[in-house]
């Protein structure tokens, strides 16, 4: 091993410590922490983001990318330091564009933003968090003017959505949204206007105990392991990995509506195996951090729709779910639970829609992100234009702005440009479950049986062990040979909608 491509990993490895730090305390804070520790953490977080940013954008990471990169002259374009390098290097050219007191700043505002967002959630006060959210794009726009004119960007928007899905073009998003949105509308139309769906197992009331171990339950069949995983309670649901070994996953609990938990919970789990394979494959090392949003979205979407919500696994969740509530569910029968959880019903909340609903939900912010940052939409009108874009694409009356613009974390963390890779994951995890079938004819016997490994080892071989090795077209032309697109996720929804509702679709 040559001596400045070690110094190079070296390095990478500290400041992989360091960004596991972070991860670590905004656990913490979305967790564990008492109230009062916010206006420290966020300090705490500005300070590990702004010591992060001076290692990392130093000239000397410069000097040990081409030395290391001379070294490496001749090597396997494809061998794990040759891509280390590339990776390494791309990020270091966009992270020196940026003031290190404008990423402390943007650190800090996030961790305070949550804050006031969880009280401006519970008392459905947009009012209360209009400042939070002006600040942040404020500070977004600071750091797209750091970038524009570089790198290929054609607009603000592109330099965001970068951060979440590197060299993705917000064009090429809006393209996929209009064949996505032609494709859903005329779907809806015709489920919801067809003979009902029996909701009644998923309105039954579930206490939150028997939740906890119906969720704890599934999770650990698909690879939850208390050495190296946690289960917690938080706000709004999420997933996050402090280093090779350490994996935390989040869930919230309603008794009025118990696919919540069970779903988020096996949602975080996929984003969490997707964690955990990455970091055992590159430990301390920027290829051990996922970089597609996309991809990491495919991982939990793919696992809490397609196998928690499919036909085979409502063997297995109907008897658990049963056991564990009691009365109510007595004698739940798998096609049940299986037809209510598949319902299509326009509805406010994004992380409770249906399937063929939920990427009118992206669509969504995705519009209001680029008008927000481009300011041809005023933050002062931002949850006025919330509510007349959901009812021209959902078809509800958003009176309460706790089931409208406040109803996600992201934009007071400051993550804009995030949103699409939901959507953007639906249609990945499309694609990977048509070949998972190919590749593994008897899958869905296992998944009746409960037997979730052999789908967990088949993605931690074509996705999990590649980590940030390769960007989100290249991995999928590698595995799938393939482009994104559209028509996968499309059928499976068709075949999906058309059991359910006994329709030809």
């Amino acid at each position: 091993m040559s001596g400045r491509l070690d110094e190079l990993k070296r390095r990478m490895a500290r400041l992989s410590d360091l960004k596991y730090a972070s991860s670590l305390a905004n656990w913490d804070q979305q967790t564990k922490m008492p109230p009062r520790g916010a206006a420290c953490r966020a300090d705490v977080l500005a300070t590990l983001a702004e010591l992060r940013h001076r290692e990392f954008t130093d000239s000397e990471t410069g000097r040990l990318l081409d030395a290391a990169a001379g070294e490496l002259r001749g090597a396997d374009p494809d061998s794990d330091e040759v891509r280390l390098v590339e990776s390494v290097r791309r990020h270091w050219e966009k992270a020196r564009r940026v003031p290190g007191d404008l990423t402390a700043e943007i650190a800090r505002a996030g961790s305070r933003g949550q804050e006031v967002w969880i009280d401006a959630r519970a008392q459905s006060d947009f009012a209360m968090f209009q400042p939070v959210l002006q600040h942040n794009v404020d500070l977004a726009r600071r750091y797209v003017e750091c970038h524009l004119g570089h790198d290929g960007f054609q607009c603000a928007y592109d330099v965001l959505l970068d951060d979440y899905e590197p060299l993705m073009r917000t064009a090429q998003v809006a393209a996929l949204f209009d064949e996505l949105k032609r494709e859903l509308l005329p779907l809806i139309d015709a489920v919801t206007n067809s003979a009902g769906v029996d909701a009644t197992p998923v309105e039954a009331r579930f206490p939150v105990e028997g939740q906890r171990a119906l969720s704890r339950e599934v999770v650990e069949l698909m690879g939850f392991d208390a050495r190296g995983w946690r289960l917690d309670d938080t706000v709004h649901p999420f997933a996050t990995g402090v280093g090779d070994g350490d994996v935390r996953i989040t869930t919230r609990y309603d008794e009025r509506y118990w696919p919540m938990s069970l779903f988020g919970s096996m949602h975080e789990c996929g984003h969490g195996l997707y964690e955990e394979g990455a970091a055992l494959a590159h430990p301390r090392s920027p290829l051990g951090a996922v970089d597609s949003l996309a991809m990491h979205e495919s991982q939990s979407r793919l696992w809490e729709n397609m196998v928690g919500r499919g036909r085979s696994f409502a063997n297995v969740l109907a008897p658990r779910a049963a056991a564990h509530c009691g009365g109510p569910l007595e004698g739940l029968e798998p096609e049940a639970l299986f037809r209510a959880v598949n319902r299509v019903r326009p509805s406010f909340i994004r992380v409770e829609a249906d399937e063929a609903t939920y990427a009118l939900h992206i669509i969504l912010r995705f519009e209001l992100e680029q008008e927000l940052i481009e300011g041809t939409l005023r933050v002062a009108d931002a949850a006025e234009a919330w509510r007349a874009r959901f009812r021209q694409y959902v078809g509800l009356d958003v009176t309460d702005d706790a089931d409208g613009i406040l109803q996600d974390v992201h934009w007071s963390a400051g993550l804009m440009g995030y949103f699409s890779t939901y959507a953007l994951g639906n249609l990945i995890a499309g694609q990977l479950w048509e070949r998972a079938h190919r590749d593994l004819p008897d899958l869905e016997d296992a998944l009746a049986a409960g037997e979730l490994g052999g789908l967990r080892e088949w993605l931690r071989e074509h996705v999990h062990r590649h980590g940030a090795k390769f960007p989100t077209a290249e991995l999928l032309q590698r595995e799938l040979q393939a482009p994104i697109s559209v028509a996968p996720f499309v059928r499976y929804l068709k075949d999906k909608l058309g059991d359910v509702y006994g329709l030809s679709l």
